[in-house]
């Protein structure tokens, strides 16, 4: 009896704990055993058809075209803005960032109410864009490169006696600054005080930027810029823009740019420190400044020496002559200014220094 019930009802323990196993037909396969229709192999999609392969090609194309226009137009709108409010300009006219789109475009700040128009060679993003009753002024150094004359003989002879100083030339001082903007190539550079435009011109024909902002408050200087310009059929189309704009009010929204270069120009400005809290304002995060000036030395001051700096800047202040600086004084302006990774290259009064946005 005992052994009938142990067959019936067969018990498996393990772990010391016990269950009952199901019956099963032994004539059934084993729930575990795959059909046999399961075992057959299945035929895989075969080959895509030619003509369904260029759509996927197009389609793809097509795709990357609008992402390609999405960035372009976000580029030609976004960065621009207000001189008074920095709120972004509001753009009316044809795309793109060549002179003939903005020539035949109009800018307006929804906010401040303002309007900004290309009537000369430039976009004119001053605060006094547009007066005309009020003028005002600038120090003698900022209202000499307005000249005419200077902004003809600039390229024409003027830029060559930097030679004297140290300064090692146009192609050379190019190169220099080209390795410092390796890190942001492909990014938006604003070519401040630009003059006749010597390095925003070299800056856009060597097609490393996406566009290229030749900035300056002298008319005249962006005027001859223009007249350089044309003469190359190709800098016509690139993303070469004109715009004229004080340094130290810059027009564009804070983080926007990415390599902002000051060719010859800090000694030049009214406020130093004004223009380079500007521009670390307006650079993204990662972004770089470069720029070359001349060093306080006994070649373009009588008081070079450091201990007899209260002389000099008053000196300057009295003659209203160019405010001239030490290496360690640049250096301790960019970073008050919030820039880090301050780097140099000195020969004789020469200096080339670079710093970067965090």
């Amino acid at each position: 009896m005992e052994v009938a019930t142990m067959a019936s009802s067969p018990t498996l323990s393990s772990s010391h704990r016990s269950f009952h196993a199901p019956l099963r037909n032994p004539l059934l396969p084993l729930r575990s055993d795959p059909p046999p229709w399961l075992l057959r192999p299945r035929p895989g999609p075969g080959p895509l058809p030619l003509r369904s392969l260029r759509r996927a090609a197009a389609a793809a194309a097509a795709l990357e075209t609008e992402t390609h226009v999405r960035r372009s137009s976000s580029l030609e709108t976004d960065f621009l803005a207000c001189p008074i409010c920095y709120e972004p300009l509001i753009r009316k006219g044809p795309s793109g960032l060549n002179l003939s789109a903005i020539y035949r475009s109009g800018f307006k700040c929804a906010k401040c109410n303002k309007s900004f128009t290309s009537k000369d060679v430039f976009l004119d993003l001053t605060i006094t864009s547009g007066t005309t009753e009020y003028s005002e002024l600038k120090p003698a150094r900022t209202e000499l490169f307005r000249s005419p004359l200077v902004s003809f003989l600039y390229e024409r002879g003027w830029r060559q006696n930097f030679n004297r100083s140290g300064f090692p030339g146009p192609d050379e001082e190019f190169k220099m600054a080209q390795d410092y903007f390796q890190p942001v190539a492909g990014g938006l550079l604003v070519d401040v005080s630009c003059g006749s435009g010597l390095f925003s011109r070299k800056f856009a024909k060597s097609g490393s930027y996406s566009a290229v902002i030749a900035l300056d408050f002298s008319e005249n200087m962006l005027r001859q810029c223009y007249e350089f310009i044309k003469q190359d059929e190709t800098l016509l189309n690139t993303n070469l823009a004109l715009v004229r704009a004080d340094v130290s009010r810059l027009p564009f929204r804070s983080c926007s740019v990415d390599a902002i270069h000051a060719g010859a120009a800090l000694h030049c400005w009214p406020s130093p420190s004004n223009a380079v809290a500007e521009i670390s304002r307006v650079l993204r995060s990662g972004g770089i400044f470069v720029a070359t000036t001349f060093l306080s030395s006994p070649l373009n001051t009588p008081f070079y020496n450091e201990a007899l700096r209260p002389l000099r800047q008053l000196f300057g202040q009295v003659t209203n002559s160019y405010s001239y600086f030490t290496e360690k004084e640049i250096k301790d302006l960019c970073k008050s200014c919030g820039l880090i990774n301050y780097s140099s290259k000195v020969q004789r009064a020469f200096i080339m220094f670079s710093a970067q946005k965090p």
